[in-house]
């Protein structure tokens, strides 16, 4: 498939699924947190600019705003180009996957130089107060980084042939597109 083609109604609404899914394990870990995460409407500290995705989330993007995409304008550089005047989500909906596990505590298995796998963790610095600090999380309180990613990317690779094409969110505005910009 290029960047060119169509996708499948059925490619986006597997995402769709995924997206559902991810939402309902998230929802446990965020209610485990409650009052330690800051994560509100107009919270954009994790709303990046430059943030790119998969072919596959940006075409639900696309498909579900449509309007916004070739009438809007995107939002003030330097932050993510679909956050609104007030800080909000315009895509909150269809918002890929990485804003719907951001703020959380989360885990990943990194190598060290020798090559010996460890476990790493992270959360957003406005979310870091709070006991037992992160470091003594169960894991299953901790979002795991990773599985999730690899589906998507997998579903992907039907698509591209594995090349990994993304597309970067800011390059979705101005036009009625027949295509996605790929970044490369």
């Amino acid at each position: 498939m290029r960047h060119t083609d169509p996708i499948p109604d059925e490619a986006i609404a597997w995402v769709e699924r995924l997206h559902t899914v991810v939402d309902d394990l998230v929802a446990p870990v965020v209610a485990a947190h409650g009052p330690r995460l800051r994560c509100r409407s107009g919270c954009t500290s994790c709303c990046a600019d430059g943030l790119s995705v998969f072919i596959l989330e940006a075409a639900l993007i696309t498909r579900h705003f449509p309007e916004l995409l070739a009438d809007g304008v995107a939002g003030v550089e330097g932050a993510c180009a679909f956050l609104d005047d007030d800080g909000a989500c315009r895509v909150y909906a269809s918002r890929p996957y990485v804003c719907r596990t951001q703020g959380l505590p989360l885990r990943w298995l990194e190598h060290d130089a020798a090559g010996e796998p460890g476990e790493v963790r992270s959360i957003c610095p406005l979310n870091d107060e709070g006991d037992p600090p992160i470091e003594e999380l169960a894991a299953e309180a901790c979002w795991t980084v990773g599985p999730f990613e690899e589906r998507l990317r997998g579903r992907q690779a039907l698509l591209d042939g594995g090349t990994g094409e993304r597309v970067a969110l800011r390059s979705l505005f101005g036009s009625s597109r027949t295509h996605l910009p790929i970044v490369r």
